[in-house]
């Protein structure tokens, strides 16, 4: 085992973050596709610690739930009350030892709502600890306002050792000049870490356990406190409201971009364009303003996304284009077209060259290689063959009231505009159906469906039912100019009502 590899992560996702004014805990509130405590799992899980404990509190059995969803290998610890960070250190290491784990060497302990930081900074931060000999390494940074943080005080000598730790109200002001803070994050001994838990005090203002103290229990013992400073401050930033929640989406999302145009994505405007951390890329897939990818979507080489796109969930295959879309749940083939205007939901798979074409919704449909919907369209719980096209104004009539059935187009078909398929039904391969249809029987191969009624002109309908209005003088003047041609022996100057 590497000495550098921590015996555990202990992450502090306790609180009830009552500043954020919401129903949801404040740990699970999401940027960038995954919650703040799965972005602080995440960062922890790169160190690849030996053991890795959440220790939960307010509202825990939500938050037990998604961890056992989003990062089943990490143990919850329960602080039923929120009596301080030490406390709940505490309580994360004693759920350790019940189950019989003996911790020897480096734990760190992180933040739940600190979702910028990464798993490189927590790496240092142990390999620092363990370089340094020390007890105690704190994570600190240097802010350009330090105003309401805790100031680190260092020895001149020792290496610049770490005397202390000075909230910013007890300060004095040759401190509040000081621009390196805490961060909250620290690497401790085990061993030290559990004898010295055991001596922190709450006669303080709050009468809770704070963790800070055991910094000054293990330097009056004779221990080394040392620290190791993020190379980006922008890292320890915590989560407390709204506008904090937004500052870190925005700054985690332009990390994201950065990314991804470093390994060969254009991303035209990266002001207006949205990643989240599941997304995946090719080089040379471009995407276009004001698109938002999240989830696990997928852009292979050389497709393009956008303007005014948001896939969620969604491959998009090489050379395809995807324009002014909502996608979910989907897969698109390689060089085909989607939009502008077009919803695709759900289970829909479009194979290669596949065209779906403005004001077109699709929802659990396979589209086979080549085949165009070109618009005003919905296709839904249906099978379409290869290089076929669906008329204009078409609708695939899934649903009977109570159960959704399936309609199957085949190859090489010509359906007409303002069809209705009224599933379950076939048409088959080579087969056209007329416009205006509604197809309820299926259609064999090869033939023509025609399902509708025969059109039956009234004459003379508007004058009689319509007596002076616009539409009749119109008729009138039609009919007398028709007349006129027919005296002059223009085509179609039969007089009005002549067979």
């Amino acid at each position: 085992m590497s000495a550098n590899r921590p015996a555990a992560v202990v992450v502090l996702a306790a609180g009830e973050g009552t500043r954020m004014k919401s129903a949801t805990p404040k740990v699970l509130h999401e940027i960038c596709g995954r919650s703040l405590v799965g972005h602080v799992v995440n960062a922890a899980r790169a160190v690849d610690p030996e053991h890795l404990v959440v220790v939960v509190g307010h509202a825990r059995e939500k938050v037990t739930a998604h961890l056992a969803e989003s990062a089943g290998e990490a143990r919850t610890a329960i602080q039923y009350e929120q009596n301080g960070t030490g406390h709940a250190v505490r309580m994360g290491l004693e759920e350790l030892s019940g189950s019989g784990v003996a911790l020897d060497g480096t734990v760190l302990v992180t933040c739940g709502d600190t979702p910028l930081l990464t798993g490189g900074t927590l790496q240092r931060l142990a390999e620092t600890h363990v370089a340094d000999g020390n007890a105690v390494t704190v994570l600190t940074a240097e802010v350009p306002d330090a105003t309401g943080y805790g100031r680190i005080v260092r020895a001149r000598a020792d290496g610049g050792a770490v005397t202390g730790i000075v909230e910013h109200k007890d300060a004095s002001e040759a401190q509040r000049a000081i621009r390196e803070i805490n961060s909250g994050v620290f690497a401790f001994d085990a061993r030290l870490l559990t004898e010295a838990l055991g001596k922190v005090r709450t006669d303080n203002s709050q009468g809770e356990e704070y963790l800070t103290d055991v910094l000054g229990i293990l330097r009056e013992a004779g221990h080394r406190v040392g620290a190791s400073v993020a190379a980006d401050h922008r890292e320890i930033a915590g989560i407390n409201n709204r506008v904090q929640l937004s500052e870190a989406r925005g700054m985690l999302n332009a990390r994201l971009v950065e990314d991804a145009m470093l390994a060969g994505v254009t991303v035209v405007d990266p002001a207006t364009t949205w990643f989240d951390v599941g997304v995946t890329y090719e080089p040379d897939a471009m995407v276009h303003p004001n698109s938002q990818l999240l989830g696990a979507t997928h852009l292979a080489g050389g497709c393009e996304v956008g303007p005014n796109s948001r896939l969620t969930d969604t491959r998009v295959g090489e050379g395809a284009a995807v324009s002014n879309s909502v996608t979910k749940g989907v897969e698109i083939g390689a060089g085909a077209s989607v939009g502008p205007y077009t919803y695709l939901r759900p289970g829909t798979r479009l194979g290669a060259g596949v065209k779906a074409g403005s004001f077109v919704e699709m929802k659990n449909s396979e589209i086979g290689e080549g085949t165009k919907v070109p618009h005003l369209s919905y296709v839904g719980d249906a099978e379409i063959g290869e290089h076929s096209n669906i008329g204009a104004a078409s609708v695939f009539v899934n649903y009977d009231g109570e159960a959704k059935h399936r309609t199957t187009v085949g190859s090489h078909c010509r359906t007409g505009a303002d069809n209705m398929f009224v599933a379950p039904v076939t048409v088959g391969d080579g087969a056209y159906t007329a416009a205006g249809s509604v197809i309820t029987k299926d259609v064999p191969p090869g033939s023509l469906a025609v399902a509708r009624g025969q059109q039956r002109n009234i004459a003379g309908w508007v004058a009689r039912k319509r007596p002076g209005s616009a539409a009749a003088q119109a008729a009138q003047a039609a009919e007398a100019t028709e007349g006129e041609g027919g005296e002059s022996g223009t085509p179609g100057g039969a007089a009005p009502g002549n067979g």
